[in-house]
């Protein structure tokens, strides 16, 4: 293993460990770190924290991968868990709130969330969230169909979805809010659409792309 990779590995899981952390931090001291009382409506939101703190790494360590020249299979121990770590969080995160509703006797989703949680104002942005769900748990077939030719247009949808979980969250979040995680936030936002510019670039550069 040469140095570079070796540090590119560090700095990939490193960086994965701050932003979980950072999101942890920022969910908790929105409750005062009080959970003595704590139910799904309080617990869901950190969930979907994590999920996209830890796509935004994906991102950012894929533009550094690329600019250093390293192969993606040097991160396929890094990229395999932490996606595990993302799928269980994508889930748990409207799962949650949805089994909370349905507990409380607000029916089922999607009319659940939309009817009786959020404000008719905010339905979009609920609506962006759902459709980048579907959108996450379909490139979870990757393992099968990645080698197919139509898979690049998966890969262009994940990206877009990405931006709509960023705007869904900035919407919706409640610990984005009043929190210093909102400037955390919206760095995320700026540097993910750099990032996006960035792979795009190096990808239509190369011919026949």
């Amino acid at each position: 293993m040469t140095k570079k990779i070796f540090w590119l590995q560090v700095f990939a899981w490193s960086l994965s460990s701050a932003t979980v952390l950072l999101a942890i931090l920022g969910w908790g001291s929105g409750l005062h770190w009080r959970f003595e009382h704590i139910s799904s409506y309080n617990l869901f939101p950190v969930f979907g924290l994590i999920a996209f703190s830890l796509m935004w790494c994906h991102y950012i360590v894929s533009v550094v991968r690329k600019y250093l020249g390293i192969e993606k299979k040097h991160l396929h121990t890094y990229i395999e868990s932490t996606s595990l770590v993302v799928l269980v969080a994508i889930f748990a995160h409207p799962g949650l709130l949805e089994w909370q509703l349905w507990r409380d006797g607000f029916g089922l989703p999607p009319g659940n969330v939309l009817q009786h949680y959020v404000a008719p104002s905010l339905r979009v942005s609920a609506v962006l969230g759902m459709v980048s769900l579907l959108v996450f748990l379909t490139y979870e077939l990757r393992r099968w169909y990645s080698d197919r030719s139509w898979w690049r247009y998966i890969n262009y949808a994940t990206d877009i979805a990405m931006l709509m979980i960023f705007l869904h969250g900035i919407k919706l979040g409640r610990t984005l809010q009043a929190s210093w995680l909102r400037g955390v936030w919206l760095f995320y936002g700026v540097t993910l659409v750099l990032a996006l510019t960035y792979i795009y670039s190096k990808k239509f550069s190369k011919p026949g792309k």
